[in-house]
């Protein structure tokens, strides 16, 4: 595979080849898998009690300077993969008896990702997890491939996403993404054990002092999808991570406080249907091992 790459929202035209990383995502044009193995840490409607046949990518198309991922975020680190060897490995995931294919951080691989998808039946359902800062053109080479799409919606203000994610454009990128995404899949279904098969779960995390950028968020998934439509999660696992000194608004976790007056926010204002998360979240526990486990 060899490809000048226009992939993702930042257009870079870097020539992404199957053994070198270029890009804004450092990537090569082949996945670069970490680890491969069952995950109890998504949702319950995503995790369940099988777990979720998580596969963790390396790179990223942003530079969020609070990843709790960094270790495989910045570089292209772990395994790479075959578009066959990635159709082994959903298959290794699905006989571990997990309740879905939980792709992380799959955007700059969409055209391995998509070829490695297409025919493949696998009788549970596919999860794109992703930052939300994705392409329209790209999320259609996935239609009828991915099932459940499960973006992040980081930002809707324009000085956050350029100060934390060198991402001005993010907010119209991810409305953008995430309208998609609702017209691929529609409203939200669950099988008979509450498990998610089909929709849009739309995550946001809360961040220090970006109360603000939280409601403009609840109220965007609020106003722009019917009621009962989607799924929506609020997040309080924000932890501080080391390399915080230039932003040092980030280098405390969220105050109690203001997760309580956003919980209150979505519950008077936001979507009916989805999560809240307990403060008690916002620990480092949750970060798997990098290790190529199931790889």
């Amino acid at each position: 595979m060899d490809f000048i790459c226009s992939d993702c929202p930042r257009r870079c035209g870097a020539r992404r080849t199957d053994d070198a990383g270029a890009g804004f995502c450092r990537s090569p044009a082949l996945p670069t898998v970490v680890r491969a193995a069952p995950h109890y840490g998504e949702e319950p409607c995503i995790s369940g009690t099988r777990g979720s046949g998580t596969v963790f990518f390396s790179g990223c198309n942003l530079r969020c300077v609070f990843c709790q991922n960094r270790e495989i975020s910045r570089e292209s680190v772990g395994k790479m993969l075959s578009v066959s060897a990635l159709r082994d490995l959903f298959r290794r995931l699905q006989d571990k008896g997990v309740h879905n294919i939980n792709l992380v951080t799959p955007t700059h691989y969409s055209r391995a990702l998509a070829a490695a998808l297409d025919g493949l039946e696998l009788g549970i359902p596919v999860v794109w997890n992703s930052s939300g800062y994705e392409s329209v053109e790209t999320l259609r080479r996935l239609e009828g491939l991915v099932q459940i799409y499960m973006p992040d919606l980081k930002y809707l203000r324009e000085e956050p996403a350029r100060r934390y994610s060198v991402a001005p454009d993010y907010p119209a990128v991810a409305r953008a993404a995430i309208r998609e995404m609702f017209r691929q899949r529609g409203h939200f279904e669950l099988d008979d054990e509450g498990m998610l098969r089909s929709g849009l779960l739309i995550r946001h995390l809360i961040l220090p002092d970006q109360d603000l950028n939280s409601m403009d968020a609840i109220d965007f998934v609020a106003e722009e999808f019917p009621a009962g439509s989607v799924l929506f999660s609020l997040m309080s696992q924000y932890t501080p991570m080391p390399g915080l000194e230039a932003c040092p608004e980030l280098t405390r976790p969220v105050e109690p406080e203001l997760s309580e007056r956003l919980r209150a926010y979505l519950e008077r204002y936001g979507p009916a249907d989805g999560y809240w998360q307990e403060g008690s979240a916002a620990t480092d526990e949750m970060i798997p091992a990098w290790d190529l486990t199931g790889v």
